[in-house]
């Protein structure tokens, strides 16, 4: 449980703290692209993998090779990637005002029917993180095939301070 200090809410960073999540090495591009590009206050994220080290950390489809819960944790840890390249981008996560959108494209077999579950994943762990009051709207989508056989990939939108 996080702790609630009665001057307001706990930031971004406490509560990565207090919740014990540790954050990887903010991943590096697999390609010729930024990770991040940052026009006004909104910052946009590059496509996250569930990656570690430059390589795929889950691999499948879902509904196939893969389960719900299986796809759930690629989504959080492609989650776990984005926000060490915005505390890396940032300096802080506490710059982050808003999560705007959160895209999710998962990897499955014709008749899968739980997208939105696998994007939970994601969700939740933002959720931990920012609070439930910097919730995003988010797209979720079936596809084919994604980068190294990865379940999962996430678009992520953020609104951020000016730096401090």
């Amino acid at each position: 449980m996080v702790n609630q200090d009665p001057a307001g809410p706990a930031s971004a960073e406490q509560r990565l703290k207090e919740s014990g999540i540790q954050l990887p090495a903010a991943p590096e591009p697999l390609g010729t692209y930024v990770a991040t590009v940052q026009t006004g206050t909104l910052l946009f994220l590059s496509g996250m993998l569930p990656i570690e080290n430059g390589k795929a950390a889950f691999v499948g489809r879902l509904g196939a090779e893969l389960d719900v819960e299986t796809g759930q944790q690629a989504a959080r840890r492609a989650a776990l990637n984005a926000l060490a390249l915005v505390q890396k981008q940032l300096g802080s996560l506490d710059r982050v005002m808003r999560v705007v959108r959160l895209g999710v494209s998962v990897v499955t077999i014709d008749d899968f029917r739980s997208h939105a579950q696998v994007a939970d994943g994601a969700s939740e762990l933002l959720q931990q993180v920012f609070g439930k009051e910097k919730n995003p709207t988010r797209l979720v989508a079936g596809v084919v095939s994604l980068p190294l056989g990865c379940p999962v990939l996430l678009e992520l939108i953020f609104e951020v301070s000016s730096k401090e």
